[in-house]
């Protein structure tokens, strides 16, 4: 099995070259989905995917509605505490939505194929008071194709390059702690089991400025001193 790559971790868990935790790759989890879905894209456990900017409901009790979209020509798994999100292979794309607490909420992305794995995860939070989605993580490897050791390699630079892991400087969630490891298909040129972990840092300021706004910047998308109103809660701490 190749090392894992050192990306984000350097800030919480020291350098490269310094021992670390490493993910563990088990077997994939259950076939199912489990734990709680939200909004009025969901029922039955299962849930549509949003069109542009439609309505997926109000999250409540001060937390915050995630929408986790996975797409891949093979099975993947998303775990959070409680939860097991599941796209079965008949589905080329499935979305998920969910509402998580301010705070630190762990992430798995797991992908399993003997011939070579393909995916592609996208995090998008929902601005209550922007209607707007955030790009708050995405990550693809061999979407569509086959994930490649060179793939993996490139994302040290791609997510090293993303100033304090907020990945949209309008929203109110940073990533921490970008990490993963692989196993390799019998050929040894693809992997064949792929682990992703991550964690959402979930602030609890509701961020004013839709998506793309170019004035957001130190602070995100709260509401800067001054400029009136309530920004809901507390300002981004430093790494």
């Amino acid at each position: 099995m190749r090392p894992s790559l050192c990306l984000l971790v350097v800030a919480t868990l020291g350098g490269c070259g310094e021992k670390r935790t490493q993910i563990q790759i088990g077997p994939p989890p259950p076939r199912m989905t489990t734990g709680t879905l939200a909004g009025s894209l969901c029922s039955d456990g299962q849930c549509k995917c949003r069109q542009g900017n439609e309505d997926a409901g109000l999250p409540q009790d001060g937390r915050k509605r995630f929408e986790i979209r996975l797409k891949s020509a093979y099975e993947l798994w998303v775990t959070l505490p409680g939860t097991v999100l599941y796209k079965s292979p008949e589905r080329a794309e499935a979305c998920f939505y969910v509402d998580l607490s301010p705070g630190q909420h762990p992430v798995q992305l797991r992908a399993s194929n003997k011939d070579g794995v393909s995916v592609a995860l996208e995090i998008h939070e929902l601005g209550t008071k922007t209607k707007s989605w955030y790009q708050t993580f995405e990550f693809a490897c061999g979407h569509p194709g086959v994930c490649t050791y060179d793939d993996l390699d490139t994302k040290k630079a791609e997510y090293a390059s993303i100033k304090q892991g907020k990945h949209d400087p309008c929203g109110s969630t940073r990533i921490k702690s970008v990490m993963w490891d692989h196993g390799k298909s019998p050929d040894k040129l693809y992997p064949s089991e792929l682990a992703v972990a991550l964690t959402l840092d979930v602030y609890k300021f509701v961020p004013w400025k839709p998506t793309g706004d170019a004035t957001c910047g130190e602070g995100g998308g709260r509401r800067a001193p001054g400029e009136g109103g309530d920004d809901g809660g507390e300002q981004p701490e430093s790494p």
